[in-house]
């Protein structure tokens, strides 16, 4: 009897442990593990709700500390964004619970990134009930603005976050040349500047002619300091024009950084077709390239 190969089940790519369940540990079963599939994974319905719902509020809180740094908004409605701010604060806080009951390692993840965000969301607002009469914090709303932490729960939810942020990292080291060749011509022409000019029109210091040599070159011009001479001119004139050029170097970096990326997770994704062998069958192909046989899904 000739018994069919069975294919794995969808329920069974559940059980591969996602980044975030090896850092901070999946349950196994129990409401647990039913908390945690809500929370932390989106590939449920149940999921992707709870992370809409998240992201509205986060914004909406954001909003509402917005309005209230506003005078005339802010005093004709105390009340009403009092109200709001407890109540986000509430949400939030059920909310940093509830991810710290549902993992194996709660310690793991309030010492993370976004644990660490998700304390500061909703810190400021209880540390406001209990220190309103220290004079040296000064203004208690210094204290509460804060509270904008929220928005930086956002990059949890954005996956150009974490493309952003692999690009940058792989390409540190091309950055970190680039930023220290910039430093030298600054420096270079900076001092160069201080000796043509000198303090007699502006320039006093090394120091303050590499400012303004950096506000030259990245096409800032606060006009704060200016060159007077001829010989001052014509060099602000090849600063500025180096400035053009500069400024795109560190975007073309990153750029291809991040095209080589996605062609590495392209490459990852191919298939190999089951009747053949043949390799290198791109995400959307359906159908083997030498045999035509149908590939796996």
């Amino acid at each position: 009897m000739n018994i069919k190969p069975t294919s794995p089940r969808p329920a069974d790519k559940a059980t591969i442990p996602s980044s975030e369940a090896d850092a901070f540990g999946r349950p196994e079963r129990g409401y647990k593990r039913k908390l945690f599939t809500v929370i932390f994974e989106a590939d449920t319905p149940a999921g992707r709700a709870f992370d809409v719902a998240l992201l509205l509020a986060i914004s909406a809180s954001v909003l509402v500390v917005m309005l209230d740094s506003v005078q005339s908004l802010g005093g004709r409605y105390q009340k009403l964004f009092s109200v709001l701010e407890w109540t986000f604060t509430f949400l939030f806080t059920i909310e940093y619970i509830a991810r710290l009951s549902c993992v194996e390692r709660p310690g793991r993840y309030a010492r993370s990134f976004f644990g660490i965000i998700d304390l500061f969301s909703i810190l400021p607002t209880y540390l406001a009930l209990f220190f309103p009469e220290f004079h040296v914090l000064i203004d208690i709303r210094l204290l509460r603005m804060l509270r904008i932490f929220r928005i930086l729960k956002l990059t949890a939810y954005i996956y150009e976050y974490n493309a952003l942020g692999a690009a940058l990292v792989a390409s540190r080291r091309k950055i970190s040349v680039f930023i220290g060749t910039v430093a030298i011509i600054v420096i270079l022409l900076g001092t160069v500047m201080y000796i043509i000019e000198g303090p007699a029109n502006g320039f006093t210091s090394i120091p303050l002619a590499v400012y303004w040599a950096i506000t030259t070159m990245t096409t800032v011009g606060f006009g704060d300091i200016v060159p007077k001479t001829d010989l001052g001119h014509a060099i602000a004139s090849i600063i500025m024009l180096l400035g053009w050029g500069i400024l795109a170097v560190p975007t073309g970096i990153v750029t291809a950084e991040m095209t080589s990326l996605r062609m590495r997770e392209d490459q990852a994704r191919t298939r190999s077709c089951a009747v053949c062998g043949t390799p290198g069958h791109g995400p959307q192909a359906r159908y083997c390239q030498d045999c035509g046989a149908k590939l796996p899904e």
